[in-house]
């Protein structure tokens, strides 16, 4: 089940997880197992990521839908 939506919205604002590593000061292991919905950041660094890419936090989430 994927939670997040991080690749497809890195790919719509042109941006690599490479740049979002370094934005946060994470790995790019770890970017890389966002993206793929291995594992999830925090709510907080989801808030980060958002404001990082100027989309509302709720774009980065699947709905429950």
């Amino acid at each position: 089940m994927k939670i997040n939506r991080l690749k497809v919205i890195l790919a719509e604002k042109s941006k690599t997880n490479k740049w979002l590593a370094e934005q946060l000061g994470k790995s790019d292991v770890t970017i890389s197992r966002w993206v793929t919905n291995e594992i999830q950041p925090s709510m907080e660094t989801f808030l980060e990521i958002a404001k990082l890419l100027d989309v509302d936090v709720k774009e980065l989430l699947n709905s429950s839908k």
